[in-house]
């Protein structure tokens, strides 16, 4: 029984990696030792600098959410702020499905998806081309051995200010502890971005929430409230007032 599961989850993973192809939200980088970027049918295509144009054929904003996982986050942004652009972006290609599928069955057109490793998140966007980074709920790596692999590490950070404008801020939500005050450590330590607010409970004492957008609540965080966990905010400005709540 335990093989035929196993073979049935390996043949929806199949079917869905097909049917990605035929997505026209959905772009993929499939070697880490090649950034290039495939559409519909595995085309090779060149979107850098010219997503706005090329692909949502307006002039709207981008924001990427990194790690988006199913894309929860992503599509209800998009609802929020219909003139803007929305990508998110995952290497996990059946959960990107999830995302892409939703977006399509409910014609949002100001939404993308993006399958690639973050480390090469650089190459596919030119200097300014992101007007805004969501990082939300991202694994913690809580071994100290993978810390680099923090998605608020030094050397991604310094990635995303080659994306965004000068001043272009990063908004990390979490319920980890620990990946909170590794990255209000990380921030002290560098001199090209800084931490302009930072709240390690968002919902508690009746706060008025410091930006809208934290209003969205995916499955899994509606799972850590439930069981009793807080949920903390930091807000990264590419370039130095601390705002401690």
């Amino acid at each position: 029984m335990t093989a035929k599961i196993v073979f049935m989850s390996r043949r929806n993973k199949l079917e869905k990696f097909a049917e990605l192809l035929t997505f026209k939200n959905v772009y993929q980088n499939y070697s880490f030792k090649d950034p290039s970027i495939h559409y519909l049918g595995g085309e090779l295509v060149e979107r850098k600098g010219r997503w706005a144009q090329t692909h949502f054929k307006n002039d709207h904003p981008i924001v990427l959410e990194l790690a988006c996982g199913w894309g929860e986050y992503t599509l209800e942004l998009a609802r929020q702020v219909p003139d803007q652009n929305f990508m998110g972006v995952d290497v996990k290609g059946n959960r990107i499905w999830k995302g892409a599928k939703s977006a399509l069955d409910q014609a949002l057109d100001n939404v993308a998806f993006l399958r690639t490793r973050i480390e090469q998140i650089e190459h596919f966007f030119e200097k300014g081309e992101v007007s805004e980074i969501w990082i939300t709920f991202p694994d913690p790596f809580l071994r100290k051995s993978k810390s680099n692999r923090r998605l608020t590490a030094a050397h991604f950070l310094r990635k995303y200010q080659q994306i965004l404008p000068e001043a272009g801020i990063v908004h990390l939500k979490t319920d980890s502890p620990e990946l909170y005050d590794f990255t209000l450590e990380t921030l002290q330590d560098v001199t090209f971005c800084e931490a302009v607010y930072s709240d390690e409970d968002i919902y508690g004492k009746s706060k008025v929430l410091p930006h809208p957008a934290l209003e969205i609540q995916t499955k899994y965080e509606r799972m850590h409230l439930e069981a009793g966990k807080t949920i903390k905010y930091v807000r990264i400005r590419m370039s130095k007032t601390w705002i401690q709540s």
